[in-house]
């Protein structure tokens, strides 16, 4: 979304950068349909039950964000595709991060719920871990922000 003059600055701090993109409900779930195969505006559209002009802005500071690209269509038709960028399949991580919580906290024990396999192995994917640069596991209370100056 384009910053607007009462918008908070981001400074330093790289989590408010990333919220100022990304941050909103349908941004984190387009980027999320687009990982899970969703390439056009009408399919986005469907799968979400978004307003189109609310997909159409959120889909724009996608792409000048550098995280969705548009592409012609692959099947060679006169449609667009939104593809993920390099920068956006990074996001991956993330996406993964708030369905793990999501699968802990906000769903019932035995409540069914979708779940990310590992397509090599049938398995789900390991819970994910802050950890070193040696692989051993963070804390919270084992960090700090340390900013710039």
């Amino acid at each position: 979304m384009p910053r607007t003059p009462t918008s908070p600055s981001p400074g330093t701090c790289p989590v408010a950068r990333t919220v100022d993109i990304i941050g909103d409900r349908w941004s984190l779930l387009i980027v999320r349909d687009a990982f899970d195969g969703v390439r056009r505006f009408g399919d986005f559209l469907r799968s979400l039950g978004v307003a189109r002009s609310m997909l159409t802005t959120r889909l724009r500071a996608l792409v000048d964000a550098g995280i969705l690209s548009v592409q012609p269509a692959s099947d060679g038709t006169a449609y667009q595709e939104y593809v993920l960028t390099a920068q956006g399949r990074e996001l991956f991580t993330l996406i993964v991060a708030l369905r793990q919580w999501g699968e802990k906290y906000r769903f019932a024990r035995g409540e069914a719920h979708s779940t990310l396999i590992d397509t090599r192995t049938g398995e789900p994917l390991a819970e994910l871990r802050p950890s070193t640069a040696r692989g051993e596991p963070v804390a919270p209370e084992d960090t700090r922000v340390v900013r710039p100056g």
